[in-house]
């Protein structure tokens, strides 16, 4: 933790953002930032979210001094980022289970997207989702439910429902299938995704309605992946 206030600075100036501004993005107080760099040692909590929203994985926030590092320094953070999407890092799941101690398939309904972005750590946000159960599922993965929202990924339609598998490695996903990703900057995104982090340019999303333009999501923008492995389509709120 010796270096995690003058990290904070550091990576706040790069990023070229005021107190303010950082601590609007973290939803925390200007004075809160303020404490980060000078004193306050932030909570472990404060720190996800700090790594988040500062793009750096949390075990180098905390234990590097990034105010020695070059320019090149940094740009190797993409080979940590390459760690981190391997699933090297650490990374946290929050999952639910029946009174039977069975994994819940939580559904996360649109109108909670937002919440799920700021809370899918959070054992107690998850276990307050609602649930279903789905038998042909197996019981070697973990599951969950997301509600489509918009109408980028036809014969999708706003309002369905994409049942998934949450997966460890990112690096092993299979081209052209389709996967919800949690992002800091993109919010959860539904799309067909391929691997391009071999040649640095990360994750390329691509939608099923041309309208839509490809982008691409580097690795430590991204929180999690899960594998589109069933869809269907109810009213279910």
């Amino acid at each position: 933790m010796q270096h995690i206030h003058k990290n904070i600075k550091v990576l706040r100036q790069r990023a070229g953002l005021t107190q303010l501004e950082l601590a609007k993005s973290c939803d925390f107080s200007r004075s809160m930032i303020a404490g980060y760099e000078t004193h306050t040692q932030p909570t472990l909590s404060a720190i996800i979210k700090l790594s988040e929203v500062l793009s750096i994985p949390a075990d180098v926030l905390l234990k590097k001094d990034l105010s020695i590092w070059t320019e090149h320094d940094f740009v190797k953070l993409n080979m940590i980022g390459q760690d981190y999407a391997k699933g090297e890092k650490t990374r946290i799941l929050a999952t639910s289970v029946t009174e039977s101690n069975e994994d819940r398939v939580e559904m996360v309904p649109d109108k909670a997207s937002a919440g799920y972005l700021q809370a899918y750590t959070d054992p107690e946000f998850i276990s307050k989702l609602p649930a279903i159960n789905l038998p042909m599922l197996t019981k070697n993965k973990k599951y969950r439910a997301f509600q489509v929202s918009g109408d980028s990924m036809p014969p999708l339609k706003h309002n369905d429902w994409v049942v998934c598998s949450y997966v460890e490695n990112w690096l092993m996903l299979k081209d052209g299938d389709k996967y919800v990703c949690v992002t800091d900057k993109e919010g959860i995104v539904l799309k067909t995704v391929y691997n391009k982090t071999k040649e640095d340019k990360g994750f390329l999303m691509v939608s099923s309605n041309p309208f839509y333009k490809p982008f691409y999501i580097e690795p430590l923008e991204i929180r999690e992946v899960w594998r589109v492995e069933w869809w269907f389509t109810n009213s279910i709120e």
